[in-house]
């Protein structure tokens, strides 16, 4: 997952889990200036009529953050389209992702966006 927007860019590895055809757990670590963030979240996702394997989804969860002498706490909604190869374990999509920082000083990044590829099982 390439996330970026103000206030950085982080790279790392991203994994989603359907448990049923519209409901999925995601898990992340992400990795730039410093900054480790783990994180997961619930996705709802709904198929867009005529193409197969193209997913709208919405989705919330937490994330944690570790600096060198600091860790903190995130709360991370995304909204976004996401293609799953029809019978591969291989998915790409396009996230928005604002950033609500709930520890030390208390802020709000909107302008935050995903671009993932992902192993999808």
């Amino acid at each position: 997952m390439l996330d970026l927007g103000t206030g950085g860019t982080y790279v790392g590895p991203h994994a989603k889990h359907f448990f049923t055809a519209n409901h999925a757990g995601q898990a992340m670590v992400l990795f730039g200036s410093g900054l480790t963030v783990i994180g997961v979240e619930y996705s709802y996702n709904k198929a867009i009529p005529g193409v197969e394997g193209l997913n709208w989804n919405l989705g919330l969860g937490p994330q944690f953050y570790f600096v060198t002498g600091s860790s903190g706490f995130m709360l991370r909604p995304q909204a976004g389209i996401e293609f799953k190869v029809p019978k591969a374990p291989i998915a790409a999509g396009f996230d928005w992702r604002p950033m609500f920082q709930l520890s030390h000083d208390t802020s709000f990044e909107p302008a935050r966006f995903a671009l993932a590829f992902k192993y999808a099982f």
